[in-house]
């Protein structure tokens, strides 16, 4: 049986604070604040991943308030979804994610996203797909104060697993 999860995700932008998204550092004067790394577009596919399979979100798993996930790198965060996912008897098919940011363009980075994702998640690279776009000048994104990142995945139960 297959399931469809959809996450989301948004962090305000601050000067002297890396940008990392899909688990790439961008090159970028502004960064996102967070608990973690603030890597806006693996929590979404986190939170994606978690819902499809009926499992909460991250912030169940993985809580802003407990200091062994301060600063950690969200793409440990997704390996450890797998296991979380795999334990519960599913496997994950599929993720296709946007990414809401004004500045800079993500376009030369995308398959370098789709790639560190889909290698922790043990897919082919094709079934992670990424997009980008801007806020066209509205809104916390368009201003340039904020990225943000919307995730649908799709994950299989795992055949002969107690469910």
């Amino acid at each position: 049986m297959n399931r469809v999860g959809i996450g989301t995700d948004r962090h305000r932008l601050v000067f002297g604070k890396p940008l990392i998204l899909g688990g790439v550092k961008v090159d970028s004067p502004k960064g996102a604040t967070g608990h973690s790394d603030a890597d806006t577009l693996t929590h979404a596919v986190i939170d994606a991943l978690l819902g499809a399979a009926g499992l909460g979100d991250i912030g169940h798993h993985f809580p802003d308030t407990d200091t062994k996930w301060k600063d950690a790198d969200s793409i440990a965060l997704l390996g450890k979804t797998v296991e979380i996912l795999k334990s519960a008897g599913y496997e994950p098919v599929n993720i296709d994610a946007s990414v809401h940011l004004e500045s800079p363009k993500l376009g030369r980075l995308k398959g370098e996203m789709s790639g560190k994702i889909a290698d922790t998640l043990k897919l082919p690279r094709h079934h992670v797909n990424i997009k980008a776009k801007t806020g066209e000048g509205m809104d916390c994104v368009g201003k340039g104060d904020a990225v943000e990142a919307v995730a649908i995945a799709q994950v299989a139960s795992i055949t002969n697993h107690p469910q």
